[in-house]
């Protein structure tokens, strides 16, 4: 199994004729993911890769179908393109866009809950279930189809996370970047308790950084809920505080969400947290081989 995506994913690519949207679309079709439209305002009637482009996310609904977008549409248009997937029904919604308004964030966010349209991001790398499907801007070379789920909201630490588990021969089950920015549309929490439910997910790999509570709230849930080994590592030990490092959401006031407070909280809460992202792979892997021969 995988989580949220797969063989049955059929997306649209909301921004398919910019160049993000061009370059990454023909990258996931080359991956074997089903993009069954594009969207560009104005556009429609063209091909792009052999997709046909629509006008919009309800013109392309009515004639193919789809249950995933992403959103590959300048920060300023972003929140409408969200907006126009969620309105057309579209159930997850991942947004690649970096620099989306806070207050738009908020709106969307109170826009979708209680509903079952789940948005990924935004100012996220997407996510891979390895052999399956690919909808985002991750590298597929370095990942490879296994049992390990990877949760994450840097971007780049998780490429380098998969890749050690890869050399490892572990492989993914899915892996997900969640998004740097302070408001996100999907935390740690729902997809730790997707990975959990997950039959071929034998282990998590979680990845934080500096700045807000959503590595303290993850740990508390990994105490209650969660039965799998969960292995962690926290971006940002020596970041001075009040200053931004990379992420909107990375950042520490007030004295709080330092590196070292989220440690500690992940060791007490069970999380075996790691020193180096690269070590990852041979981690689990000696876990998973003691654990299975005691």
């Amino acid at each position: 199994m995988s989580i949220l995506i797969d063989e049955s994913t059929k997306l649209t690519v909301q921004g398919i004729t910019g160049r993000d949207g061009f370059f990454h679309t023909m990258a996931m079709q080359e991956y074997g993911t089903n993009i069954t439209a594009g969207i560009t305002p104005g556009k429609g009637g063209r091909k792009v890769h052999g997709v046909p482009v629509f006008d919009s996310v309800k013109d392309a609904i009515s004639e193919v179908e789809i249950n995933t977008s992403i959103i590959y549409v300048p920060a300023l248009f972003a929140a409408d393109a969200i907006y126009e997937s969620i309105d057309a029904g579209v159930k997850l919604i991942v947004c690649i866009t970096e620099g989306i308004p806070v207050l738009d964030m908020l709106k969307i966010c109170s826009y979708i809950k209680g509903s079952d349209i789940r948005l990924l991001g935004g100012n996220c790398p997407g996510l891979i279930s390895p052999g399956k499907c690919k909808v985002g801007i991750m590298p597929a070379v370095i990942h490879k189809k296994g049992n390990i789920g990877i949760i994450s909201r840097s971007g780049t630490l998780t490429y380098e996370v998969a890749q050690s588990i890869t050399e490892a021969g572990l492989g993914q089950s899915t892996v997900i970047g969640i998004g740097g920015d302070s408001i996100s549309g999907t935390g740690y929490i729902d997809l730790l308790e997707m990975f959990e439910k997950d039959e071929q997910t034998d282990a998590i790999a979680i990845i934080g950084e500096i700045g807000g509570t959503q590595e303290e709230q993850a740990a508390e849930y990994i105490k209650e809920k969660v039965s799998k080994p969960v292995f962690g590592f926290i971006a940002g030990k020596t970041a001075p505080r009040g200053k931004r490092m990379g992420h909107a959401g990375a950042i520490i006031d007030g004295g709080k969400g330092t590196a070292a407070d989220k440690i500690k909280v992940w060791n007490n809460n069970g999380i075996k947290v790691l020193d180096r992202p690269d070590i990852f792979g041979q981690e689990i892997k000696k876990y998973l081989f003691y654990s299975q021969n005691v």
